[in-house]
């Protein structure tokens, strides 16, 4: 019996074999089908409810299961499963035009949208006509069949490509380890990074250290390491990941996606993919998104050549060093800053011991929004450090389930992210509740001390459950308007507004306590933290800007004159680049945010975010950061609306007016503060 065609609520990952997949693929897509074909085979008169309320709640069990398996094969992947997806990917591909490309389906649509001035929608009903029918026409319902079936041709080839890039930046991560046997090639890193490293070791039956290209291993290394030979060698494994070109090399699927991309969008009679991606984006077009980067280009430049200079004249001062390369970046900044605000990292880990981190988010979140979240043991998982969640609120209704899954593993994917495994969605008087998951790569816990994270890691973990709370504490009708179902350069404000609170005294003594005598974070430490936030914020901020540029340069403009990857790089890089270039590196071969995740032409939105994050939290600081009022507004006007209604109008409500740049760049100190 396949358990993912049983009905289920949590999904039962303990039942699930590999071999259940396909067979539970095809036969949810034979009864997704049939759904559909019920819609356009009656001879009802085409309504909202029998139309698009019905396709908005057909091929439920698809949905899941796809969930499932897509999860998994980004936090616990194998071979098996990689092959699975490989073959899967184009047949759900195939799926979906059918579905956007059936004539019968799109004239049922059509004819209810025609008549949407008439009909007495709801401001939620609305918006799903208008997604639908634009999800339909945007995707190829009024092309010619020569042009749909190229269309297909191209999907089902993206689809693979796209799954083809991330395996190969995965297996690159896993193949390259840099083993180390000398003392002296240790020698600056941390007690904790030194332990993990050799307990690294030992699991591989090796003598000595292993470091990976793992963040918790490659972050600390470069940070604290003081060999600059192997810091420059590690730092090239990094930067080279699926740029070699041997058989895990990305550079022809760099070059074919963003030319389907191009393709596709044009098939649809788009200038770019940009412009196709951003008719549905707050920013609207390519010359809005290049002129807030430019924007900000050029308020963040000048610091950023500043900081660079100080940190090459103390590099220079320090250790004679004459030219700053890449691998030096990380080692002397952490250096000037230890120096200019006496912090360290290390200094400050003892005090973010991971479960009390946890704990920590649970009481910003519980003060907010009066949610209670209970640690549960009869759940489910597909791995046995996934944590697991009931979430209450205030009232003891059930809200949400949530999976948390915090260290690396071989079968797991760099980084850090939010999923669902199930939306929430109202029907027949029932408001279902979604099943939320946060995965990360954090430090783990070694044989002599616990899980202690970096800050940095600490505002990743605020940063991931920021997205949580937004799909947890969704609560609309329709599951494809639910939660983080929202215009992409709006879905970072929920997860980026929560890091602010990394950063303030009184959330930070709520769980910031010395993991062995439990003294909470001394003041002074809070003080530096604040202090040293804006350290290098021109550097970070032109860095995030090249990345978007970068992004722009593949998808906002005709690709198909590219011929050399890194050479078109280097160009884009040329006005933001303040380190000398290494010609064995190349961001684009391993850029998984735009060339496998969802964030083509949409990485400008982590700034654009930014802005709203800022300007979001200035009203929290100006009437007090646990301001039930103020947070009571954030989420029945933003968190708990998803997709509903336009996101200016949703921020305008809560805010009482559109945000202002001034804020970010206040905050980051680029420019001064008024007054």
């Amino acid at each position: 019996m396949n358990p993912l065609l049983q009905p289920f609520d949590t999904a039962p990952f303990s039942k699930i074999k590999n071999e259940h997949f396909k067979a539970a693929f095809l036969e949810a897509m034979k009864d997704a089908r049939a759904e559909i074909d019920a819609i356009t085979s009656t001879q009802e008169k085409p309504t909202f409810e029998n139309t698009i309320e019905t396709l908005e709640f057909s091929g439920q069990q698809l949905d899941r299961i796809s969930s499932v398996f897509f999860n998994l094969n980004s936090a616990e992947t194998n071979e098996e499963i990689q092959k699975i997806a490989q073959e899967v990917s184009p047949l759900l591909s195939e799926f979906g035009n059918d579905i956007t490309l059936n004539e019968a389906l799109f004239e049922r649509i059509k004819t209810v949208y025609q008549q949407k001035e008439s009909l007495d929608l709801s401001v939620e009903q609305q918006t799903l006509l208008d997604k639908r029918y634009k999800s339909f026409s945007r995707n190829g319902a009024n092309l010619s069949e020569e042009k749909k079936k190229r269309l297909r041709e191209i999907d089902a080839e993206l689809s693979k490509l796209k799954l083809k890039f991330g395996e190969n930046v995965l297996a690159e991560t896993n193949k390259y380890e840099m083993h180390l046997t000398d003392e002296k090639d240790v020698d600056g890193l941390p007690e904790g990074a030194k332990e993990m490293a050799s307990q690294l070791a030992r699991s591989k039956e090796k003598k000595g250290w292993l470091i990976t290209l793992d963040y918790p291993s490659y972050v600390p290394f470069m940070k604290y390491a003081k060999n600059r030979e192997l810091r420059k060698e590690l730092s090239l494994a990094f930067g080279s990941k699926a740029f070699k070109g041997d058989a895990f090399d990305n550079q022809e699927t760099v070059l074919k996606i963003a030319n389907l991309r191009h393709e596709r969008a044009t098939l649809l009679g788009y200038s770019t993919h940009a412009h196709f991606v951003l008719e549905e984006r707050m920013a609207e077009t390519p010359e809005k998104v290049h002129s807030f980067l430019n924007e900000l280009l050029d308020k963040a430049k000048p610091a950023a050549e500043q900081e660079f200079k100080q940190l090459e004249d103390f590099a220079k001062d320090l250790d004679g060093i004459d030219k700053l390369q890449k691998w030096d970046g990380s080692y002397y900044s952490e250096k000037l800053k230890q120096k200019l605000f006496d912090l360290d990292d290390e200094q400050l880990k003892p005090y973010f011991k991971l479960e009390n981190v946890i704990e920590g988010v649970f009481k910003v979140a519980e003060k907010l929004f009066g949610l209670h979240f209970e640690e549960v043991t009869d759940i489910d998982t597909y791995h046995k450090e996934v944590k697991t969640f009931r979430v209450y609120d205030a009232d003891k209704n059930f809200i949400s389930v949530f999976y948390a899954d915090f260290h690396p593993r071989a079968g797991k994917r760099g980084g850090a992210w939010m999923t669902s495994f199930k939306p929430q969605w109202k029907k027949d008087g029932m408001n279902v509740r979604p099943h939320i998951s946060n995965v990360c790569n954090f430090t783990p816990s070694t044989e002599t001390k616990p899980s202690l994270l970096t800050f940095n890691e600490v505002t990743t973990l605020f940063h991931e459950f920021g997205h949580g709370l937004h799909g947890m504490l969704a609560n609309t009708t329709y599951p494809s308007l639910s939660g983080t179902s929202v215009y992409w350069d709006f879905v970072e404000l929920p997860s980026q507004i929560m890091e602010n609170w990394c950063y303030e005294q009184k959330a930070l003594q709520l769980f910031a306590k010395h993991y062995q005598t439990g003294e909470v974070i001394p003041m002074e430490f809070v003080k530096k933290i604040k202090e040293s936030a804006t350290f290098q914020e021109g550097m970070a901020t032109l860095r995030q800007l090249s990345f978007g540029l970068l992004d722009m340069s593949w998808h906002g403009a005709d690709p198909s004159k590219i011929s050399n990857v890194k050479a078109h790089e280097s160009k884009v890089f040329d006005g933001t680049n303040l380190y000398p270039d290494t010609p064995e590196t190349c961001m684009s071969t391993a850029f998984a945010h735009i060339f496998q995740g969802g964030y083509s032409s949409g990485y400008y939105s982590y700034k654009w975010a930014e802005v709203l994050d800022a300007d979001a939290f200035a009203y929290f600081k100006e009437k007090g950061i646990f301001d039930k009022e103020v947070a009571t507004k954030f989420k029945d006007h933003v968190l708990s609306k998803g997709g509903t209604e336009n996101p200016m109008v949703l921020y305008k409500r809560f805010r009482g007016a559109e945000p202002k740049v001034e804020a970010l760049l206040e905050r980051a100190g680029l420019i001064k503060k008024a007054g």
